[in-house]
């Protein structure tokens, strides 16, 4: 077990890997040339940053796209992941490439708008904290630089305190707006110096250095070059620079070094929250002669802390204001302190807002070109987020809103994610009587309350005929639907580019409060062997959603009757889900293996190739047409005895079958790349749509055929000692093991399946 030392010892590691020693200006050079990225401007490092992590594959909106795994917040284990709008983070990647290269969007600040809970926040967020730890690593350090005067007087200097000794620390001071090293270097020298080092970097993005140093290091410069040049010294800015005067050290990126962040409840005036204000008192003890000393500036405002690196306006519907003083910001790329003092910057601008923005910006369209606020529109650059239009996505997020999970879900497979997200979460609850009880959300219940806010979000009116909005959803979060034997793809349908999906509908903050209520309720409901009070099941969620709709003051009553009607497909399709788990636990013990499968269609491959297979003697032998139909027959259920000819051969139903569903469906997934020792094991029978029916579908008629006296209308409580008593208990013992469900959650779960199977049952 460790103790308080090992701890201890751990953050000594951290933080010794974390810093460096400071190094002499001619050492940043040498390590410039060495690793280029840590001389990159703004957008570049940001860039870099972002392009680290890599990238994954994942389907949104039924295509798959690749994502930059920096927004799935891996440093600081998924806390604050992106969930979604992927498309909007790649355009911003693409937006950042375009500024850094020079090649247009220099002067747009770039401007996140959207509706409530889709993520914005968790944007920066997730870039402060993938900043801050890209800063720590060997190939992302970020330099400023620190000077010390007093080496060059007798006196104080510039310097905060009165301790003029060389060797004292106090009279080491940071760049107060993390300046960059390379702004040291007269203009025509580091011009030279960055056409050097571009031309060993291997990337399509120069390394850009512009502007002057920042006033509090100009200051600096300028007071060591004055008693310099007063003593004769030859080499002048050898000496200004010289390690006594100057040193490089490297910062962790954060809140207020590298990145500033303005919130919305910040005041002041438009300049002291843009770049900082005159500290008066500091005024008065740095006598300059009559001028402002940049020494008595504060330095705290939202560019000056984003100075190097990035500058966040968060809600910036409250800082309306501003956004006109940051107009040439991008353009001019500097601002000023004073009338007499101006300030080159390096920031990547980035604005974050609610719908409400985009009103006041409008506010005089109607004026055309008298419109003042027309200057401010043509450089925002705006991305929109939208809500999760993806079920799997939606369903992760409300899983991290009830349980503080943090994993981001990633699978080899969609059957793996749509696991997760219909599998049950168990919830710790502190009641009124101060007992903590567990209350379990049943399987599907998540499921539920995530498609209902799906298809709340999704456009209509492009559906194709015969389609629902659930199929709409379910294309968008797998990229196909299985309709019986078929496996029809999202490329098959045609949906509207300019549709409204995601625009608008059910928040996951709803949701969240929804089911957080719910939690704090016990449900109004007993069984003598069970804890049923303490399950919300599916129908608990949807209801509840669709009642607190009506009275909810954030939907508007359009929005309250449209989510009204779509309730019912996603009652109908979790039901299915519901039932498909009932039956699946009731014929556990008669699904039809793999190899039974894989013998049938190595069976049938021969028969349509007139090739042989190979028997249990190691013999080749022709297909068996008496093993092909027996799977035909009793595990498919396809066709009756009349379907086929004398000796078991196929009528011309079966051989069209044959060829057109199983031997077609193995084609697109294996055969056309096959190699000459391709074996019937080297296919995934699970991709097979007509295979995959087999292998995971069952209905009713095989548990009428399997169970000849089982009674649906008595399950919920069955005789004793009849077949129907057998069947359920094993089917709950199975949902628990299956599925995991509770033995609770299975016995409602089951009622509920067989309360709707048992009225069509006779």
């Amino acid at each position: 077990m460790p103790d308080g030392t090992d701890f201890i010892d751990d953050a000594d590691r951290q933080l010794r890997e974390t810093y460096e020693e400071p190094m002499s200006l001619a050492e940043y050079v040498d390590a410039a040339f060495e690793n280029p990225a840590i001389a990159a401007q703004a957008s570049k490092y940001l860039l870099l940053a972002i392009e680290s992590m890599g990238t994954r594959t994942v389907v949104e909106e039924g295509e798959e796209k690749q994502r930059y795994r920096f927004f799935d917040d891996p440093h600081n284990d998924g806390e604050h992941a992106i969930l979604g709008n992927t498309e909007v983070l790649n355009a911003f990647v693409d937006d950042l490439r375009s500024i850094a290269a020079q090649r247009g969007k220099e002067e747009k600040i770039i401007w996140f708008a959207g509706p409530t809970a889709t993520g914005k926040s968790e944007l920066k967020r997730c870039l402060v904290n993938g900043l801050r730890e890209f800063s720590k690593t060997d190939e992302g350090r970020r330099y400023t630089v620190e000077w010390n005067v007093a080496t060059a007087t007798e006196t104080a200097g510039l310097t905060y305190g009165n301790d003029s000794t060389a060797a004292n620390e106090d009279n080491w001071h940071a760049s107060p707006v993390q300046a960059h090293p390379l702004l040291v270097f007269p203009p025509e020298v580091r011009e030279q110096l960055l056409a050097d080092l571009n031309e060993r970097v291997d990337d399509h993005v120069d390394v850009r250095v512009d502007g002057k140093l920042d006033p509090f290091s100009r200051e600096a410069y300028d007071y060591l070059e004055e008693q310099y040049r007063r003593n004769g010294e030859e080499e002048l800015f050898s000496a200004i620079i010289d390690p006594n005067h100057l040193r490089v050290k490297n910062y962790v990126v954060d809140v207020g070094d590298g990145i500033g962040v303005l919130h919305s409840e910040d005041s002041g005036r438009p300049k002291q929250r843009l770049v900082g204000s005159w500290m008066q008192g500091m005024l008065q003890e740095l006598d300059s002669r009559g001028r402002k000393n940049p020494q008595a500036f504060s330095y705290d405002g939202v560019i000056s802390q984003g100075n190097g690196l990035l500058t966040i306006v968060e809600d910036a519907a409250q800082h309306a204001d501003l956004l006109q003083k940051l107009l040439n910001v991008p353009d001019e790329k500097s601002v000023k302190l004073d009338k007499g003092i101006q300030m080159d910057i390096d920031t990547q601008l980035v604005i974050i807002s609610n719908p409400d923005l985009e009103a006041q910006l409008n506010q005089h369209a109607d004026a055309g070109g008298q419109d003042p606020l027309r200057a401010l529109k043509r450089r925002l650059d705006r991305r929109e987020f939208k809500y999760l239009t993806n079920l799997s996505l939606e369903a992760e997020l409300i899983r991290r809103e009830l349980t503080n999970e943090t994993e981001v879900w990633q699978a080899d497979s969609y059957d793996e994610i749509e696991a997760r997200f219909q599998e049950p979460v168990t919830v710790q609850v502190r009641d009124s009587d101060d007992v903590v009880r567990a209350r379990e959300v049943a399987p599907h219940a998540v499921e539920a309350a995530a498609l209902y806010s799906v298809v709340s979000r999704l456009d209509d009116g492009d559906l194709p005929s015969g389609r629902d909005l659930v199929d709409k959803a379910l294309l968008f979060d797998r990229g196909y639907l299985t309709d019986g034997d078929e496996h029809v793809d999202k490329d098959d349908f045609e949906f509207d580019d300019d549709a409204a999906d995601g625009e608008q509908g059910i928040p996951v903050t709803y949701t969240r409060d929804i089911i957080a209520d719910l939690l704090n309720e016990t449900q109004d409901r007993h069984h003598p062997e069970y804890d049923v009070e303490n399950v919300i099941m599916p129908r608990d969620v949807l209801n509840a959603m669709a009642e607190g709709v009506a009275d909810a003051p954030v939907f508007s009553t359009a929005e309250r009757n449209e989510y009204e009607n779509r309730l019912v497909t996603v009652k109908n399709h979790v039901f299915q889900q519901q039932e498909t788990d009932v039956l699946d636990a009731i014929m556990r013990d008669r699904q039809v293996d793999e190899e039974t499968v894989a013998e049938y269609i190595e069976h049938v491959y021969a028969w349509a190739t007139d090739e042989t297979v190979e028997n249990d003697r190691g013999e080749r032998v022709g297909p068996d047409a008496l093993k092909m139909k027996v799977f035909e027959t009793e595990h498919l259920g396809r066709f009756g005895e009349d379907a086929y000819e004398n000796d078991y051969q196929p009528g011309p139903a079966v051989a069209e079958f044959r060829r057109s569903k199983v031997i077609t469906a193995l084609n697109r997934h294996a055969w056309e790349n096959r190699t000459d020792d391709f074996e019937i094991s080297d296919i995934d029978l699970k991709e097979v749509p007509v295979i995959k029916t087999v292998l995971a579908n069952n209905d009713w008629s095989d548990v009428r055929r399997v169970y000849e006296d089982f009674e649906p209308g008595q399950w919920e409580n069955p005789p004793s000692n009849t077949e129907t008593a057998e069947v359920k208990e094993r089917t709950v013992r199975n949902l628990q093991e299956m599925f995991g469900y509770s033995a609770a959650s299975a016995e409602l779960t089951s009622q509920h399946v067989m309360n709707q199977v048992s009225y069509k049952w006779d």
